[in-house]
């Protein structure tokens, strides 16, 4: 009697379908949650990040990771794509908006005007470490941990992206540009500004939203690239 092999399907979790889309989506998005938290008064961003944060991080690490190893491997190629090409875009956005930041110092305040636009990395950090909002100087580990937040955030945008489109290959790498241009639309109704003492005018909106152009971009482009060469099994 000839018995058929019994094929068994990971569970729907595993899967890069719209429930396992939606968990992924869910974990990563903790990150930018961290600092709504604080925002809303929901509950300090030093709590958000040890209760919700730290551990939704470590569990879509052990989500994709046990794709890798037991599942068909698809939902842990498109983590690690998003975060690949979150954290290239995020250097992307960065490296612009350097000429803004140290416009003194190159000698360039004829043509750019200067903006402390990394003011607010500090204050993550602080917040992050139970320490004042304001202080005259930040510890290294403030400025540490705040610029780790801020990789954080520019990672999870690009998982979330791949979660939202589902396939990097069969879309246009334009919606990175949508998704980064609606943060910074929804970044200007929250209490963004007024939390951290920044003047809102229409120079700060201008190069924040050309910032968030770049950041898109650069997600769009490089995760359909990435997911170009990412067709086979990911190496153990």
């Amino acid at each position: 009697m000839n018995v058929s092999p019994s094929t068994s399907q990971p569970p729907p979790l595993l899967r890069w379908n719209p429930a396992g889309r939606l968990l992924v989506f869910i974990l990563s998005s903790t990150s930018i949650w961290c600092l709504l938290a604080e925002f809303y008064g929901l509950c300090s961003m030093r709590q958000f990040t040890l209760a919700i944060l730290l551990p939704a991080t470590v569990a879509l690490i052990v989500l994709a990771v046990v794709d890798h190893a037991r599942g068909d491997g698809v939902l842990a190629r498109a983590v690690v794509v998003g975060a690949i090409a979150g954290f290239v875009a995020a250097c992307a956005y960065d490296v612009f908006r350097l000429p803004f930041v140290f416009s003194q110092a190159w000698r360039l305040s004829a043509v750019v005007p200067p903006m402390n636009l990394f003011k607010v990395f500090p204050r993550f950090g602080a917040m992050i470490l139970g320490e004042p909002l304001e202080q005259p100087t930040y510890s290294l580990a403030a400025h540490f941990i705040g610029w780790t937040y801020h990789f954080s955030n520019g990672i999870t945008f690009g998982v979330m992206y791949l979660a939202m489109i589902g396939d990097a290959l069969r879309r246009r790498w334009w919606w990175g540009v949508v998704l980064a241009a609606g943060l910074e639309l929804a970044m200007l109704f929250t209490p963004y500004t007024g939390f951290f003492g920044i003047h809102l005018t229409a120079l700060f909106v201008a190069v924040t939203l050309a910032a968030h152009i770049v950041f898109g971009a650069a997600l769009g482009l490089f995760a359909r690239h990435l997911a170009g060469r990412a067709s086979s099994p990911l190496p153990a």
